[in-house]
């Protein structure tokens, strides 16, 4: 029998970054783009919460959810920008990610919670669009060792300083 600790270090695949976004400004618009400098303790640099706190450096969201989160708004599925997160991932449950480190690149970041929904997402997403978002708002990341992220780069988790990247799927 597996114990629980067992359980909880395996991910049948690696994750994968499919979306970066910066917020240069409060409710300024994102800009989307093709790799961001993950600056230690502090986030991704040219995003304005890039040093406000530690525990929130980073923002994730899952892109399954993103269909999800259409669904339960009765829509296509939501564009990331809309969402103001820094980095859609796809493949890899976030939640699971919580209290570990992990790679994306270059950088080193340990998961350090849910990132709730705001009440902007009424805002931006309609009517019940906050409901909608909880449980599926993501998560947040304090950024450990500086780095760079890309587009296409593996999420990979960190375990008794042993990288399995090769032994796992994409």
């Amino acid at each position: 029998m597996n114990s629980l600790s067992d359980l909880l270090s395996r991910f049948p695949y690696l994750g994968e970054v499919v979306w970066i976004g910066l917020r240069p400004g409060r409710r300024a618009d994102i800009i989307p783009c093709e790799a961001a400098t993950a600056l230690a303790g502090r986030g991704l640099e040219g995003d304005h919460y890039a040093g406000r706190s530690g525990s929130r450096g980073i923002t994730l969201v899952q892109a399954e959810h993103l269909a999800v989160l259409g669904a339960l708004l009765r829509r296509d599925p939501i564009d990331p920008a809309v969402l103001r997160r820094n980095l859609v991932v796809s493949g890899v449950n976030l939640t699971a990610l919580k209290g570990q480190r992990f790679r994306i690149g270059t950088a080193v970041l340990e998961g350090t919670g849910p990132c709730p929904p705001c009440s902007r997402m009424e805002e931006a997403l309609g009517p019940g669009g906050y409901n909608a978002m909880r449980g599926h708002a993501g998560a947040n990341a304090r950024v450990v060792t500086s780095g760079m992220i890309r587009l296409g780069d593996a999420v990979v988790r960190l375990h008794d300083a042993i990288d399995r990247e090769e032994t796992l799927p994409r």
